[in-house]
């Protein structure tokens, strides 16, 4: 993906992690890519990122609000990735992972079980074989 595209998933999987126990991390692996960047300025973003979140602990969410927080992160990660671009793809694998994390903590306060899941089916002469690993509709004709 192009740094621009990942700025823009980024910046909002930053902001939706701020109220997740994915946060440290995701704070600390932010601090980190300023610091390859930018290492006189690294400290600094941590500490924004850490009133960012002061503020959405104190308040209800606020859609407005976190739309704004992440168009300000999407066009700091943009400008971070444009000044090194070999960051995009760090950042997208990190992007993976946090999307992970935040599904799952989704899914487990939602009551959903998460995990992974290996099926294998075999058919023989015309037979025929339906997996599911949750809802499955079939139309035959």
């Amino acid at each position: 993906m192009d740094p621009i595209t990942v700025a823009g998933m980024a910046g909002t999987a930053l902001v939706g992690a701020m109220a997740t126990d994915a946060w440290q991390q995701t704070r600390d692996g932010v601090v980190a890519l300023w610091r390859r960047v930018h290492p006189e300025r690294a400290e600094d973003v941590g500490e924004e990122l850490t009133r960012l979140h002061t503020i959405v602990d104190d308040r209800q969410r606020n859609t407005d609000v976190d739309a704004a927080m992440a168009q300000l992160w999407q066009l700091r990660l943009r400008d971070l990735l444009l000044a090194d671009p070999a960051l995009t793809a760090e950042l997208t694998a990190r992007l993976a992972r946090l999307t992970d994390v935040i599904a799952a903590g989704g899914a487990a306060a939602a009551g959903q079980v998460v995990g992974t899941q290996h099926l294998e089916g075999h058919a023989s002469d015309g037979g025929r074989v339906y997996q599911a690993a949750r809802d499955i509709t079939i139309t035959e004709r």
